[in-house]
């Protein structure tokens, strides 16, 4: 299991607890922690991609620099 999967696993038990809580406090806690718990997911994702993006980026233009040398 991924990061990101770990985190929106974590948000939706913190929802979980929130339907479950009886007091409104309570509920607005959990579902406060579950956004920030999904707000991590989306940032995670976001890095992600963004690294593999800079791979590529480098790979490219490496690739560049060795036909130039040629």
């Amino acid at each position: 299991m991924d990061t990101t999967d770990r985190f929106l696993r974590f948000a939706a038990e913190c929802e979980a607890m929130a339907k479950i809580s009886p007091s409104r406090e309570n509920k607005i806690f959990w579902n406060g922690l579950a956004q920030r718990w999904l707000r991590c997911a989306e940032l995670t994702e976001k890095l992600h991609s963004d690294l593999q993006s800079f791979g590529l980026k480098r790979r490219q233009a490496r690739s560049r620099m060795r036909s130039m040398a040629q």
